[in-house]
């Protein structure tokens, strides 16, 4: 909870001497965003209990292309960065293994979570209305770049308790998409995320997807 506030003050922060940096005449053609959301994963091995708050965040740059004479509707592209974690009570077995399992964890633990790090790709139609309203409807496309695990707990039934990194998981689908929503007045949304991709290719894990649900920092 902690880290969570620590990173959205830090976001707003960032917002607010970039607002003041860039001309409004530079800002209504680029945009800079931070998304902050929890993912709600779908599909789950029936034995695998999910945290409720599952942690992530996105950041990303667009450029936009006018679609009035005023402005305020507008084609937007760009790029961003996404990290989706994954809070449960399981471990992969081997991450380097073709196909990937998840174990129930059977010693004393305080977190075990799958992290996933994408390049996303990010289209949107974007609405203003009364220069206070805004919708935004789009779509976008994700390369994953990075993936690891971590466990925090014991390594038997006596202990001891150790920290555990791995990197890099096998068996991960490269490519994902999926449409986005968001709806706000202002500077803040609520941001929403459909991935109907899997995370793990066919037959070679679990058919795990997420929804990731949040708010949307743009402050210009």
């Amino acid at each position: 909870m902690k880290k969570t506030l620590l990173i959205i003050s830090l976001l707003v922060l960032a917002g607010q001497l970039s607002a003041q940096i860039i001309t409004g005449k530079t800002s209504t053609k680029f945009t800079v965003g931070f998304d902050l959301f929890s993912d709600i994963w779908m599909d789950k091995p029936a034995d695998m209990k999910i945290r409720t708050i599952n942690q992530g965040f996105n950041v990303f740059g667009t450029y936009n292309f006018d679609l009035t004479e005023n402005g305020r509707h507008t084609f937007s592209a760009g790029i961003g960065l996404r990290n989706n974690q994954l809070f449960s009570n399981t471990q992969i077995n081997n991450i380097k293994a073709d196909t990937i399992v998840f174990t129930p964890i059977t010693n004393d633990y305080k977190r075990s979570k799958l992290h996933l790090v994408y390049l996303d790709f990010p289209f949107e139609f974007r609405f203003r209305f009364d220069d206070k309203w805004k919708l935004g409807v789009g779509f976008k496309l994700g390369i994953i770049i990075d993936s690891k695990t971590k466990y925090f707990g014991d390594i038997s039934p006596n202990g001891p308790r150790v920290l555990q990194k791995s990197k890099d998981v096998n068996s991960l689908e490269q490519y994902t998409f999926g449409p986005t929503l968001r709806v706000g007045y202002k500077w803040i949304s609520l941001f929403g995320y459909y991935q109907p991709t899997r995370v793990f290719s066919r037959d070679l894990g679990p058919e795990l997807y997420p929804i990731s649900v949040g708010i949307s920092l743009s402050p210009f």
